[in-house]
């Protein structure tokens, strides 16, 4: 069986680009599918998986998949919808959070 193509978020590629000027190493993970995060970031040794979800849509809520990959991941998750938030991901790593 196919699968269909994996929809990226329209506000994807902002995200990315701020995300690439503050530093970051970006890899689209988006064609795994499967709940799987939309992005692999690296900064300063830390990786971070990302899944991008646009307010503007109805796609703002997250999938039964992503909600089953996110409670079954033992590691980092973030989910981000602004550039706004991309700058308080960033920092918080850069601080020593997560």
């Amino acid at each position: 069986m196919s699968r269909r193509a994996a929809r990226v978020d329209e506000n994807q590629g902002a995200i990315v680009d701020a995300l690439r000027s503050l530093g970051c190493s970006v890899q689209s993970l988006a064609s795994l599918g499967k709940g799987v995060p939309d992005l692999l970031v690296g900064i300063r040794g830390v990786n971070l998986l990302v899944e991008v979800k646009n307010p503007a849509s109805s796609g703002d809520k997250l999938t039964s998949d992503q909600i089953r990959w996110h409670l079954g991941w033992l590691g980092q998750v973030a989910v981000i919808r602004t550039v706004e938030q991309v700058a308080a991901l960033v920092r918080g790593v850069l601080e020593g959070r997560k």
